[in-house]
């Protein structure tokens, strides 16, 4: 069976996890590692945004009197609380065999490991497909800047609400997707460090929000089952994950080239306003 490598790099800095996922995509683009699945998590929790996002729909003040992180994330997509959740990256070359070159299939074909892993839960989640008007309709967006608000084309849903959001980057001829798998979910929090034009639309936008986005544990209290542990989740979607793929998944550490490279994205762009606040 193939291998790829697994990596756990533990909570990390907001400037750490993204220029992580850069450093390996990198080091992967010049056959330094192989195909690469990683698993992280946050140290101080982080509200990360999208490339494209503005960072002016961010309260930056709010943000530091909540004691949060905050980043950009050179994937597209809206805002993302990292708090209580599991948060994996896969990083893949783009002639990988088996690797779509359309974006959305490729989505299909690297979260299939994510979608047996909720099943593996015991919850019923099922890959979103927007072919219909009536479907679109369904999962329309009142609009909010976060990210959980509606899925898009081959996302997670569980009884109609988004379960994982992940983002997908193509640079130097690899994939990175990357993505989040909440365990539990402060929306109160999320939308306190989210701007909008006044209160009346601020709490219409986080009504729509509970609608369309829950974490694993809210559903599984609702069955009546007991909550899981950030461990069982992890054991999980890392035995799920390498099933999805075809590939054995071989725990190995970071490079000294790819640690290097980290610490230089984190000084030159991951860690500066120059890229934060970029938009």
């Amino acid at each position: 069976m193939t291998t790829w490598r697994f990596i756990h790099t533990g909570d990390r800095s907001p400037a750490e996890n993204m220029a992580l996922d850069e450093a390996i995509l990198t080091a992967h683009s010049e056959g330094i590692v192989p195909p690469t699945v990683r698993f992280y998590g946050w140290n101080p929790a982080t509200l990360s945004i999208g490339y494209f996002q503005k960072a002016s729909e961010v309260d930056q003040e709010a943000v530091a009197k909540e004691g949060i992180g905050f980043v950009r994330r050179p994937t597209g997509g809206r805002a993302v609380l990292h708090d209580k959740e599991l948060t994996y990256s896969i990083i893949v070359a783009e002639d990988y065999p088996g690797i779509p070159r359309n974006v959305t299939e490729a989505y299909r074909v690297l979260s299939e490991g994510l979608l047996q892993g909720f099943r593996a839960l015991g919850l019923g989640a099922e890959m979103v497909q927007l072919a219909s008007d009536e479907e679109k309709e369904k999962y329309a967006s009142a609009g909010s800047a976060a990210c959980f608000d509606s899925p898009s084309w081959y996302e997670l849903v569980v009884e109609g609400r988004k379960v994982a959001g992940s983002a997908q980057v193509r640079q130097k001829n690899v994939v990175l997707q990357h993505g989040s798998i909440l365990l539990d979910m402060d929306t109160d929090q999320l939308f306190r460090m989210l701007r909008f034009s006044n209160e009346k639309v601020a709490d219409r936008m986080k009504t729509s929000f509970l609608k369309k986005a829950v974490a694993i544990n809210e559903l599984l209290r609702a069955q009546g089952k007991e909550a899981v542990t950030l461990r069982q989740v992890e054991e999980a979607f890392r035995r799920e994950i390498a099933l999805g793929l075809g590939v054995e998944l071989v725990e190995e550490s970071l490079t000294p080239y790819e640690i290097e490279l980290s610490e230089q994205l984190v000084r030159e762009k991951y860690g500066t306003d120059e890229w934060n606040l970029r938009r």
